[in-house]
């Protein structure tokens, strides 16, 4: 059953639950599909599923990790001079191991924001030319990021199956 945003809770409590909320979206839209559909390319710039699930585990580790000095593993992706390696899954990785360093990332990420104060500060890991960046806007920053690619794997998958919605139903 999908957390819903206390009415009440405190800020960090109520960033976190609205955070998950959109990342079990974007993990739903990817129940049922095989190998293959995960990894189909549906837009012209080549987007698919898995690689936008591969691209928000870089987000989670960058943006509450290595922004914040937390433990982060290696992120697998990184190509020297092109940002959207992290887009581009490897032909000969298997789908269940992208989605275990999602699962990875997603866990660190959670253990970040338990374990700072929502002012806490850090060091933004990129685009942002080493801003100070507190956890308060981290989180919505991830929120807003999740947010918008969920909307997209909904799109993906509606071209790949034409099933939509955010969530389970019931």
């Amino acid at each position: 059953m999908v957390a819903h945003v206390p009415f009440t809770g405190g800020e960090k409590q109520s960033l976190h639950i609205a955070l998950d909320r959109h990342r079990d979206a974007v993990l739903w839209k990817l129940d049922g599909l095989d190998e293959d559909r995960l990894r189909r390319p549906v837009t012209p710039s080549g987007m698919s599923l898995l690689g936008l699930v591969q691209h928000l585990a870089g987000a989670e580790l960058g943006w509450f990790c290595l922004t914040f000095g937390r433990p982060c593993e290696p992120l697998p992706f990184a190509v020297e001079g092109d940002a959207a390696s992290d887009w581009h899954v490897a032909s000969d990785e298997p789908a269940k191991d992208v989605l275990e360093f999602y699962r990875r990332a997603r866990a660190a990420a959670d253990e970040a924001i338990e374990g700072l104060d929502i002012d806490a500060t850090g060091t933004a890991f990129a685009f942002f030319d080493g801003a100070t960046v507190s956890l308060r806007w981290t989180l919505i920053h991830m929120l807003e990021e999740v947010a918008r690619h969920a909307g997209h794997a909904d799109i993906l998958r509606e071209s790949l199956d034409g099933s939509t919605g955010d969530h389970r139903r019931g």
